[in-house]
């Protein structure tokens, strides 16, 4: 075969394809991969950043919320601009904008260069999912479409788990500009790997005009719906003229472009897949994986971080193997569907697994240590992994070749607001459940319960042996008491926000039975 350069996709032969799939597989994936980590990123930086740029939290907040409501206005559009572009040409502009606005945003000396750039490098971050995964979709053959996800797949579960790690460390270690600066000599990578070896689509279509109107309705619904989920909580939701602003222009919105989308003739989003039982049941599956994933990404942090007392970095360090344990599943899972495993009996072999984790998670206590926490975050990591590669293939078996690049970006959209929607849902549940449940355990102390006066009489014998006057002694043991009803209102909380995610990823599993394809038609021996 002949050396391979810059444009040889142009021309390659199916059989010259064939032979890079694995390289072209782990190349649109390290896309992936600096995309998703810069989701997560960020979080642990955030004090760092407030006190260089003298942000507020409630204004340094808008790092992460233009960055992902750049992500999602975008998704959806990735099928409709690698066919205006060229699918290769359109994955080359956006890791070279995410890789430019990284330095950008390294480099920013203000709060807003900061959220500006960071729109910029959502902007190309989000076209690089839904794209590589058409790629991958279109270089496997049929019978290897598996080990192809399975690489994706790898980059999908465990980018949003590295993030925190990752970005604890060179925080720790340099300074938070190092979180961003990172992506450069990967995305260089990234770019030089794409030039290379990436081919372009056999499916492009013409583009025979450009729905403006659409454009902007989609990216008004969608921004003000992630505008919705993100604030939601901080703003008490609908007590907020600005939440209800955000709720009834994403509504109508979404509402007309939906209309329009079904309307006209030569639509940037193609919502007729939607027809599809199939492809809708995996939208359906896929939302609640997002939620689930992000959701507990979200939660577990904050639990042992307030209350367990455990740095950035020791999270992180706690989470990888998570992350590892997701990464191992799918190339086992992959072998087991080429040998004719039923990928349905995976995913709800995956779900169950999910759901024991989160029974595991419930069992947490503020007594729990790491050697308590690494099993069912391992199963977790392992659920996930057995969920992912599968449910992809199935939702997207019935779709055309020449409308998967729009079904990815409708597919990865949706995941990406279950995400949000799960995180949302998990931060409201927290306040409302720990609220709920200190006023529980209160009543015990305000009805002079026995076990009530027990803790208090211990607490103040503590207080008193060391020394502490007893007209002193009794306040403060009310006091302690009060921080430790609190402790335990918050960790009965957090239990019960794991298994709630748990027993609803079972929930829906029925759906599977609108999924009776089993998999894609796809690859070079496919057409």
């Amino acid at each position: 075969m002949k050396p391979i350069l810059p444009g040889w996709s142009l021309t390659a032969t199916p059989e010259a394809i064939l032979a890079k799939r694995f390289i072209i597989a782990m190349t649109v994936t390290l896309g992936c991969v600096l995309e998703l980590v810069d989701t997560s990123i960020v979080n642990v930086a955030v004090p760092h950043m407030m006190g260089t740029l003298g942000a507020t939290l409630d204004e340094i907040t808008w790092v992460s919320i233009g960055y992902v409501i750049a992500n999602v206005i975008v998704l959806p559009l990735s099928g409709f601009l690698s066919h205006l572009f060229g699918r290769r040409n359109y994955f080359i502009l956006s890791i070279l904008v995410f890789t430019l606005a990284s330095l950008a945003c390294g480099n920013a000396s203000s709060l807003g260069s900061l959220v500006f750039w960071r729109i910029v490098q959502g902007l190309g971050g989000g076209g690089l999912i839904a794209t590589a995964q058409s790629t991958i979709f279109e270089v496997f053959p049929r019978k290897e479409i598996g080990n192809g996800m399975a690489i994706f797949g790898m980059g999908i579960m465990t980018g949003p788990m590295l993030g925190p790690t990752l970005g604890g460390w060179l925080t720790d270690q340099y300074s938070w500009p190092w979180i961003f600066y990172i992506n450069l000599p990967l995305g260089l990578i990234a770019l030089v790997l794409t030039l290379l070896y990436v081919p372009e689509s056999k499916h492009r279509q013409k583009i025979e005009s450009i729905d403006y109107l659409g454009i902007l309705l989609l990216a008004v619904g969608v921004g003000t719906l992630q505008l919705f989920l993100e604030r939601g909580e901080r703003l008490d939701w609908f007590a907020s003229w600005e939440i209800i602003f955000y709720a009834v222009c994403s509504l109508a919105s979404i509402g007309s472009f939906i209309i329009r989308q079904l309307e006209i003739d030569h639509p940037v989003v193609n919502l007729r897949v939607c027809k599809d039982a199939q492809f809708s049941a995996g939208l359906v599956i896929t939302f609640l994986l997002g939620a689930s994933l992000f959701a507990t990404v979200f939660v577990f942090p904050v639990y042992v971080q307030t209350l367990m007392g455990y740095t950035a970095w020791q999270t992180g360090m706690l989470i990888l193997p998570s992350a590892l344990a997701s990464g191992l599943a799918m190339p086992i899972v992959s072998k087991l569907i080429n040998r004719g495993v039923s990928a349905r009996g995976i995913v709800v072999l995956g779900a169950m697994l999910f759901l024991y984790s989160m029974w595991g998670h419930y069992q947490f206590s503020t007594e729990s240590g790491a050697a308590d926490f690494l099993p069912p975050l391992i199963l977790r990591g392992l659920g996930l992994g057995m969920l992912f590669m599968p449910l992809n293939s199935l939702t997207l078996a019935n779709i055309a070749p020449a409308e998967r690049a729009g079904a990815t970006g409708l597919y990865n959209l949706t995941r990406q607001l279950g995400g949000s929607v799960g995180i949302a849902i998990s931060a409201t549940l927290l306040v409302s459940l720990s609220n709920s449940k200190r006023a529980i355990l209160g009543e015990h102390i305000a009805g002079n319960s026995e076990s009530g006066l027990l803790r208090l009489a211990m607490l103040k014998a503590r207080l008193l042996a060391t020394g502490i006057p007893e007209s002193m002694a009794q306040l403060k043991a009310y006091a302690l008491l009060s921080l430790q009803i609190g402790k335990q209102a918050q960790m009965l909380s957090f239990a019960t926000i794991f298994l709630l995610f748990g027993l609803a990823m079972v929930g829906i599993l029925p759906l599977l039975w609108l999924m009776k394809k089993q998999s894609v038609t796809a690859g070079p021996d496919a057409h």
